[in-house]
Order: structure tokens, then C-alpha cells, then sequence
């Protein structure tokens, strides 16, 4: 799965530069460049950081939505 856009979109829509998430989470700016470029993906631990950063799931930091069927 591509998770590139949902990751620069949550960004975007806070305002953020890369620069400034990359300090808040305590990570270099040019691996939150290569997440949004879709050259590597985040680890869980990072995941788990952007999501409590964004005060959001980690379903919704990936766009994931998902419908019960049963």
C-alpha cells in the first residue's frame, strides 16, 4: 500500500513544514521527505508518533477505512 499521500496530507492540512514535524517528533526532515516520496515507510514506532502528533488513529493517519461486512 501507498501511504505517501495520506502522510503529506495529514501535514498539509495542519500547516506544517516537514521541517517543523520532523523536530516535534524528533526525527530528521529528510525521513519524513522520503515517507511523503514513497521511498520507505515509517516504522510502527513512527507511525505511532505521527498518529499521537495528529491526536488521530493510526487507521486514519493511513487513510484506512475500514467497513464491517458481517
Amino acid at each position: 500500500m501507498n501511504y505517501s499521500k495520506e502522510l503529506k496530507a495529514h501535514r498539509e492540512s495542519r500547516g506544517i513544514s516537514q521541517s517543523e514535524l520532523a523536530k516535534h517528533i524528533g526525527i530528521n526532515q529528510s525521513t519524513i521527505s522520503l515517507w511523503e516520496d514513497n521511498k520507505r515507510t515509517p516504522t510502527i514506532e513512527n507511525c505511532v508518533l505521527l498518529a499521537d502528533f495528529y491526536e488521530i488513529t493510526l487507521d486514519d493517519l493511513i487513510g484506512r477505512n475500514m467497513k464491517k461486512n458481517w
